[in-house]
């Protein structure tokens, strides 16, 4: 039932009515809401008790009667939070069992009797479940009011707790189960416990004084930009500086300790200052997302710059809605640390918030509790059950959810519940707002799931621009681009395309150990590259100039080509564009050999990086017997940087392959397609790696260590990443260049030409040894001894349990392999300084003083130079340490070094998506 935002007011009198309002004790938002719905019931003349764990302040500044009655009770911990962006999963689960599960009986034993002496006539819960079942054992009927139910939330931290928590999620959803009826508040979430459902406009505070009087107050002009900084509670330990406003901004901030001080241009609030007020006299807000910070700048039309957390799935409910009426910007919480804040508030200034809807829904929802106290039946509008299986598929989506992958709104669940004619805000968000939905709009997926992962979404807008761009004279600076303008013309936009996504690797422990046989673990990284691949039969392929006139000149039909755009040449000097007639990958009847293809592609050195690409087909060819009779466009983007020991090539050849194996209806496995990729790199390219960059690229998962040997190839499993850990790579900017037994049986070194002689070889067969080079065997033989077993030891701590101990072995293991790696002459003064940097931050008085941050740091992958992962604690504070290493890194050595943060699926766990081009519709038509 939806409740017409024109209400009939809270009529006064209408029997003297005693409530029991529940609130959660998850931050300030929910009590700031339950403020304005109590406030209509005691100007009705009814008395309220709120039962909290909130400030009462928070009550007291609004409500000024002696008809609300305060108790000081939490029963429900919400999401226990880090910091201001992350949520504990473990942790809140914890809290919530201490708080709610163990002492149950208790509970139930305490508010029955409580709520019999007050002679409750109804309890409202927002949205505490255990009132619920407590008025139900009390003879009480009970409401919820609420946007979210603690069921959905909780069901994405039980991934990472273990499914023995499970009951938790059901025990909430079976409390909820006893509440007459849900009055449901605008960007909901799916709620399936909730047999009955009213919808109300905006809970929104009132604003009790004008923009002119605020600014009046605070000795603000009005042409002065001004910003509220708005976390809840400013993040630990955060330094703000003048340079991050633009001349001529101010910013309020709220929350701020007692202790903190601010440069000149920020100006902080009291703890208890009406927020609303500083809101609407401001030109945009910077904050996180929840209920009370969404619905007052929707209402107020206040632009909202907002930096997403991480584990609480509300909040995408709450942004698309944000979005949809053009209220928000999103920031990155890099930009956010670093005060990069000056492009975000200048974009959010030009936005014109459109939101027109009801803000009454206090006033409506008091009505609605009232009309019910008194006997009226308000449960009439049940869900239905094809409604409410909906809600309890998500429910359960959320139970066995891809770790690490953002919560979107699934398009289904949006179209069914516009069929039920719901009409609800979050049915039009999800069709029109999103990056997710404006990549639906210019391509229909006929095959796979973008799996919310934002640099596909970027992708495939990138593709639906190109297709403008094409017939386009107003892209004058994108024309001048040489890549982007081949690229427009790569494509048949009427036919298929289809999409792989690879990414690069962070190696965590095991590193050049690989060789050797050890255990490695392997983190796929966030960065990663997408191809793109049509294939066409000749007559129909659109061939860029030179290739038509090559085939003209020779005087064929219509051959199939294959044509290769690669973004970001100019980058890495190298040519843009590569084309060759497929047939020239054939000697005779017989594919040509892998050496006279290395050849081929090493003729020109500004096109040899097209092996990598090209080489995946004649793989193909020569492994599989397939054989290409039709054209292929082949178009690459890749995000994974070049030369910093991330396997920017490995995820090239497996996001290639990936995308021709899918075109062509090819069926391989990951493990089997990163082993022919790695006979790409070998044999055609000519680099001698090892298997371990395409197993990861291809078989790894997100949030995930691969645990693998590389000789053979053999995936072990992999290791769950505990929440409270978070691993970084930090680039130096220097490109890649058992003891008691055998150690005194090795020699310190030999020379190539002895050990020849000697051994008639080895075991790797694209290593050459050079007879004249004089080899180190002590260190690099007792290196992969020793990792092994510090591998061993880093998987089995990752699993133990959470503790300052168990991150501080972890550091040590990566700080033994760090030196380890140095002993065999592969440390570089770039690393080595990056791990210095790590040691010093760990042992700084800032870190010791609380809960330690950064724990330790390793060269990664080949050595020489490249990357270090360091290691530590998942938390805000941790990301700004890192921040500080990369400044104090750039002011040593006048390099600023790229930060690898984040994790993402591996190509195998990503599949394929099939696209097609939907058409323009001409708006004047």
């Amino acid at each position: 039932m939806r409740i017409d935002e024109e209400s009939e007011g809270v009529s006064a009198s209408r029997n003297h009515l005693v409530f029991a309002y529940y609130v959660t004790g998850h931050g300030f938002g929910h009590a700031t809401r339950v403020v304005e719905v109590v406030r209509h019931l005691i100007l009705a003349g009814h008395d309220v008790h709120v039962v909290t764990g909130a400030p009462d302040f928070v009550f007291t500044s609004e409500i000024e009667s002696p008809r609300l009655f305060i108790r000081k009770v939490l029963l429900d911990c919400g999401a226990v939070q880090a910091d201001a962006l992350t949520v504990d999963r473990l942790a809140s689960l914890a809290k919530y069992s201490e708080t709610a599960v163990v002492p149950r009986a208790s509970i139930l034993k305490t508010e029955v009797e409580w709520l019999t002496s007050i002679k409750a006539d109804l309890v409202v819960s927002d949205v505490v479940p255990v009132a619920c079942r407590a008025a139900a054992d009390a003879g009480i009927r009970s409401v919820c009011v609420t946007n979210f139910s603690w069921d959905f939330i909780y069901a994405e931290y039980v991934m990472a707790a273990g499914s023995n928590h499970r009951s938790i999620v059901w025990q909430i959803a079976e409390d909820y189960s006893h509440c007459e009826f849900l009055i449901r508040l605008p960007g909901y979430c799916p709620m399936p416990a909730f047999r009955d459902v009213v919808d109300v406009p905006l809970v929104v505070r009132r604003i009790r004084r004008s923009r002119k009087e605020v600014r009046q107050e605070l000795g603000i002009e009005d042409d002065v930009k001004l910003v509220i900084l708005n976390f809840g509670g400013q993040p630990a330990g955060w330094k703000l500086k003048v340079e991050f406003l633009p001349p001529g901004w101010l910013c309020l901030v709220c929350g701020g300790s007692d202790t903190q001080e601010l440069p000149p241009n920020f100006i902080k609030l009291a703890k208890d200052a009406y927020t609303p007020d500083f809101m609407a006299a401001s030109d945009c807000m910077l904050g996180k997302i929840g209920y009370g910070t969404v619905s007052e700048a929707l209402a107020y039309k206040l632009p909202f710059v907002f930096v997403r957390r991480d584990y609480f799935n509300e909040e995408p409910f709450l942004r698309n809605m944000l979005e949809y009426y053009q209220g928000g910007v999103e920031m990155i919480r890099r930009d956010l640390l670093t005060g990069h804040w000056k492009p975000y508030l200048e974009r959010a200034i030009s936005l014109k918030p459109c939101y027109e809807g009801g803000i009454n829904g206090g006033e409506v929802a008091a009505h609605i509790l009232q009309e019910t106290a008194i006997g009226k039946n308000y449960a009439s509008d049940k869900l239905s059950g094809a409604r409410r299986l909906r809600d309890a598929i998500i429910l359960g989506y959320q139970l066995q959810r891809v770790p690490g992958r953002d919560m979107a709104i699934p398009e289904w669940y949006a179209n069914a519940e516009s069929e039920l004619g719901m009409g609800s805000p979050t049915c039009e968000m999800s069709e029109k707002s999103s990056l997710m939905n404006s990549c639906t709009e210019d391509f229909e997926i006929l095959h796979g799931d973008l799996q919310g992962l934002s640099d596909t979404m970027t992708f495939l807008k990138s593709l639906a621009e190109l297709d403008s761009m094409y017939d386009s004279d107003k892209s004058a600076e994108k024309r001048q681009m040489r890549e982007r303008k081949a690229a427009a013309g790569l494509f048949n936009w009427e036919d298929e395309i289809f999409v792989a996504r690879a990414p690069g690797r962070l190696d965590v422990m095991g590193g050049i150990a690989d060789y050797s046989g050890s255990l490695v673990l392997q983190m796929p990284i966030k960065e990663a590259c997408h191809v793109a691949v049509q294939r066409n039969h000749p007559s129909k392929h659109r061939l860029w100039k030179h290739a038509l006139v090559r085939q003209q000149a020779e005087g064929k039909n219509p051959t199939p080509v294959l044509q290769i755009v690669s973004y970001g040449s100019e980058l890495s000097n190298r040519g843009p564009t590569f084309d060759m007639d497929l047939a020239d990958f054939m000697d005779g009847d017989q594919p040509m050999s892998y050496e006279k293809a290395k050849k081929y592609f090493s003729q020109d050195p500004s096109q040899k990086w097209a092996a990598y690409v090209a080489g995946v087909i004649l793989v193909l060819m020569t492994e599989l017997g397939i054989r290409f009779e039709e054209s292929i466009s082949l178009l690459v983007s890749s995000t994974v940087p070049e030369g910093k020991g991330v396997s920017s090539s490995a995820s090239v050849e497996v996001a290639t392959m990936s995308a021709i194996a899918a075109s062509h209806g090819l069926s391989i496995s990951p493990r089997d397609l990163a082993l022919l990729c790695q006979k790409v790199e070998n044999h055609i390219v000519g680099a001698p790696c090892g298997v371990m960059d395409q197993m990861t690229s291809a078989c790894g998962e997100a949030n995930k260590l691969l645990a693998m040997l590389c000789q053979p190839a053999e995936v072990l499993g992999l290791v769950e990443i505990p929440g409270h850990i978070r691993f970084w790579g930090i680039d130096s900017g220097i490109r890649h260049r058992y003891e008691a037994l055998y150690v005194k049986m090795l020699p310190e070194s030999i020379l190539g030409e002895t050990f020849l002689v000697k051994y008639d070889g080895h075991n790797d067969p694209v290593t050459v040894i050079d007879p004249n080079r004089n080899y180190g065997v002590t260190a690099p033989a007792k290196h992969p001894i020793y990792e092994n077993f510090r591998v061993k030891a880093f998987k089995a701590l990752l699993t133990s349990a959470n503790s300052d101990d168990q991150l501080t072995a972890l550091g040590e293991l990566l700080y033994q392999c760090h030196y380890s790696y140095s002993a065999c002459g592969l440390g570089s003064d770039g690393t080595n300084r990056l791990v210095r940097l790590v040691q010093e931050m760990q042992h700084s008085k800032a870190s010791k003083s609380g809960d330690g941050t950064l724990y330790g740091a390793k060269i990664t992958g080949g050595g020489s130079g490249g990357t270090v992962c360091a290691v530590g604690r998942n938390s805000l504070q941790s990301s700004q340490q890192i921040l500080e290493i990369q400044q104090r890194y750039k002011d040593a050595t006048g390099y600023l070094p790229y930060i690898f943060e984040g994790s993402s699926p591996g190509a195998g766990k990503f599949g394929y998506l099939r696209i097609r081009r939907r058409p323009c519709v001409n708006p004047n038509e």
